[in-house]
């Protein structure tokens, strides 16, 4: 028979939740959290971030001393390809109808709503627990980026989204920016007057192979992602755009990747004879905690006693404890389980999702019993 969390997170992938398309899975949320007695707000950061729910909150009372702590999940997917139907078989929950499953960030959803549930049912005394959870994650943290923090009562927090093996604790996620660039040559007949003609899409493709894309070191990446240009085969192309991004998370590194970036833009277009435009922008800070800071040994020690051993490492992507970081707060990421998430193969262990219950168990009594 399978567990409470397991036929939870089993409803919740079955729902498709694309970014800006969360109602259903909200809807589930709140009426779960509801069902057991708590009193749910969803702010009104929908129509801000171009989504059809808000931030879903959710605080259960201090009953004890300690630190509070809050736990975010994200509730969107990256958009699925086809249907959902999750299944289990030896163990392993997985999608049978060859798209995404959804683990990430559903098993978080689920282990913590379980959690919640666990902590009414059994008494648990806790310092305060405070749960949130976001829309828009995958297409650049929006709903976190649009949450009041000042609402959280607690200082620490923590998110499930690390596609790794429970025990890992991610210590630092890089800085991020993100580049629109345009380039601009000039239109002609390509049999007829090809002299005439500038291609854009040329400069682009030059600019493109004097990149240095892929791990540029092992802090550092960079990627150009989507290209587009020209109307037709027999016009020389008069635009071409591309999106590129590079992270670093030395943010000295970074800043001196993208300056040559857009050097590699310039210089590429002045060779076609075409101009550029360069669009800069910040998609999120980076952050870096130490193994003795305070949001550090409270998950190491409730990893500990859920019976696994932390281990510590960084990551070469984003969550929103990115968001949360940079605001002030301390938010740690932790593995739960999943593995080849935004993939056909993605799946979870019904082991790891019933494991990051206790976790989540073992973090409200680590805070509870921390220091204040």
């Amino acid at each position: 028979m399978a567990s409470e969390v397991v036929d939870l997170f089993t409803e919740l992938a079955a729902l498709p939740s694309p970014p800006g398309e969360e109602r259903a899975v909200a809807d589930v949320v709140i009426g779960y959290l509801r069902a057991l007695g708590l009193s749910v707000d969803e702010d009104d950061a929908g129509p801000k971030v171009g989504s059809n729910i808000g931030n879903v909150y959710c605080r259960l009372e201090a009953t004890d001393g300690g630190k509070p702590i809050f736990l975010c999940a994200h509730l969107d997917t990256v958009p699925p390809e086809g249907p959902i139907e999750p299944v289990i078989e030896d163990g392993v929950v997985r999608n049978a109808a060859g798209t995404i499953l959804g683990a990430d960030n559903k098993s978080a959803v689920a282990a913590m709503l379980e959690g919640a549930r666990r902590v009414l049912a059994e008494n648990r005394p806790h310092g305060g627990i405070e749960l949130l959870f976001t829309p828009k994650e995958e297409v650049g943290l929006l709903g976190a980026a649009a949450f009041d923090l000042d609402r959280l009562h607690a200082r620490l927090g923590y998110v499930y989204d690390q596609a790794a093996p429970i025990g890992d604790v991610i210590l630092g996620a890089p800085y991020s920016r993100a580049m629109q660039v345009r380039f601009h040559g000039r239109a002609a007949h390509s049999g007829m007057y090809p002299e005439e003609g500038r291609s854009a899409i040329a400069a682009a493709a030059r600019a493109i192979s004097d990149l240095r894309l892929g791990r540029v070191d092992e802090e550092t990446t960079a990627n150009v992602g989507v290209i587009q240009g020209g109307t037709a085969g027999n016009i020389i192309p008069e635009w071409c755009t591309l999106d590129a991004e590079a992270r670093s998370h030395d943010e000295r590194k970074l800043e001196e990747l993208v300056q040559e970036m857009v050097d590699v833009f310039s210089f590429a277009a002045g060779l076609e004879d075409c101009e550029v435009e360069t669009k800069v922008s910040k998609s999120y800070k980076g952050y870096r905690f130490k193994p003795d800071d305070t949001v550090v040994r409270i998950a190491s020690a409730a990893l500990a006693r859920s019976g696994y051993e932390p281990t510590y490492g960084l990551s070469g992507g984003a969550a929103d404890a990115n968001i949360f970081n940079e605001r002030g707060l301390a938010c740690l990421n932790l593995a739960n389980g999943m593995q080849d998430i935004h993939t056909p193969e993605e799946r979870i262990t019904v082991a790891d999702l019933e494991g990051m219950v206790e976790v989540t168990l073992a973090l409200v009594d680590a805070a509870r019993d921390a220091d204040t």
